[in-house]
């Protein structure tokens, strides 16, 4: 898929999903826009330099970082770009993989599978946490100068 098609269908599927999560719609574009920066970085890291896994998390630190400047300059709640931003990462399809390899009882690569979606959805939370936690720091350092 070339590199146009991955933004266009990053940004249409974070604009989407902040449209059915009720996303104001003056923010659906900035929504759009941290979905796509996130899902591209995590594209341009997972081809050859570094494992999904590491990939997802330092894109869902990006996708954290876009989130809370957007927030901040269009004073939005920081949630409703974190979810849209968040779900071109989610390793959804591979879930349903691994739900039906052990429907059709392939255990070996249903278990397999199943770890890896567990490792991204943890990579994920683990970079929103991260980002989350060095802004907190951040914010204490600042008040106390």
């Amino acid at each position: 898929m070339s590199i146009i098609a991955q933004l266009v269908t990053s940004f249409i599927a974070s604009s989407g999903f902040g449209v059915l999560f009720g996303a104001p719609v003056k923010s659906l574009l900035q929504c759009g826009f941290v979905g796509m920066s996130g899902w591209i970085f995590y594209y341009f890291l997972s081809q050859d330099i570094m494992d999904v896994v590491p990939a997802t998390i330092l894109a869902a630190i990006l996708v954290s970082i876009l989130s809370y400047t957007c927030s901040k300059i269009y004073k939005v709640p920081i949630i409703i770009f974190n979810i849209s931003g968040i779900i071109p990462l989610v390793p959804g399809g591979m879930a349903y993989n691994a739900m039906r390899h052990f429907v059709e009882n392939d255990y070996a690569t249903a278990v397999e599978l199943s770890a890896q979606v567990v490792f991204l959805a943890g990579g994920i939370a683990l970079g929103l946490m991260f980002s989350e936690v060095v802004k907190q720091i951040s914010n204490k350092l600042s008040f106390k100068r």
